[in-house]
């Protein structure tokens, strides 16, 4: 088997199945460089369903499941689970350069009994990597997270001078291989008003002023701490070339405001390319045909950049 990229399934009882099968429909690309790990009868009935063709993609069918879309079973959470496995263990071979992940439901990995809380922790301990990143890319904002899917009164604490600092290392190489390394990162502060000199919080100077002084002294081009409330303004604007935000809902609620619909998830720092979607499973609507493909769309063509 060539090197190929790897589509994986998520939640058969999600939209994944209908934006896959939307969005290689609408690739322009190679499809023969690209392998679908899932379940072949679940995509045909979806394609059957859309009145769309089963696009001329290599299919490794793990399942064979009857799903009712939208009602998600523990039998699909489990297959679900068996998709990101072999894309994992393609991914350890050098059989795939990359992996785009279809949405997966989070209550469904415990359920199956996976102890991560997404893909990005998973891959991250899959590939033995301790510095990663979760990033959100469109054309014009990049946002990065210092920390992820915690409880907001666990923010504080996992906010250190290392962790932020790693974000911003790799943040940086990222905006390089984008042909961007000339662009300033922008750093969110953790307080309103980014603390207001030391009034309404200490974070600000106590860690991240430390840490922009740091990448100061590398020559990495980190700015702020900015109020959050204004900095994703003057990027968009092009003062900035990325945002790192300190916490989840910081960050992703601007982002996925404007790039819900386009916009892509990115791990960085693994050995090879993951995106996804930066949509969920969507219960609500699968199977009802009106699953926007952008998103997804936009996550295959990066995994080729």
């Amino acid at each position: 088997m060539s090197k190929k990229v790897a589509i994986t399934l998520g939640c058969p009882a999600g939209i994944g199945p209908e934006v896959i099968i939307k969005a290689l429909n609408q690739f322009s690309g190679d499809l023969s460089s690209i392998l679908v790990i899932g379940d072949k009868k679940v995509l045909k009935k979806t394609a059957t369903r859309l009145k769309l063709p089963l696009p001329e993609v290599e299919i490794l069918s793990l399942s064979e499941l009857e799903i009712e879309p939208g009602v998600p079973t523990l039998e699909g959470y489990k297959a679900m689970v068996s998709y990101i496995e072999k894309a994992i263990e393609l991914a350890k071979k050098g059989e795939v350069k990359a992996i785009v992940t279809a949405p997966i439901s989070k209550e469904g990995l415990s359920q199956a009994g996976v102890p991560y809380k997404g893909h990005t922790e998973w891959l991250a301990e899959a590939f033995g990597v301790k510095d990663y990143v979760m990033c959100f890319y469109s054309q014009d904002l990049i946002v990065s997270l210092v920390t992820t899917h915690i409880p907001l009164k666990e923010v504080p604490e996992n906010i250190t001078f290392e962790r932020v600092y790693r974000v911003c290392k790799l943040s940086a190489k990222f905006l390089k291989k984008l042909g961007k390394e000339d662009a300033a990162i922008a750093l969110c502060g953790v307080n309103p008003h980014a603390g207001e000199g030391g009034l309404l919080g200490s974070e600000e100077k106590e860690i991240l002023e430390k840490v922009v002084a740091k990448c100061h002294q590398e020559g990495l081009k980190v700015k702020g701490p900015f109020p959050a409330d204004t900095v994703f303004y003057w990027a968009l604007k092009g003062r900035f070339g990325l945002v790192i935000a300190m916490y989840h809902d910081q960050g992703l609620a601007p982002f996925k405001l404007l790039h819900f619909q386009d916009g892509v998830n990115i791990t960085l720092g693994l050995p090879i390319i993951r995106t996804s979607p930066a949509h969920g499973t969507a219960y609500d609507i699968a199977g009802k045909g009106i699953a926007d493909p952008e998103s997804f769309l936009s996550a295959l063509k990066l995994a080729f950049f």
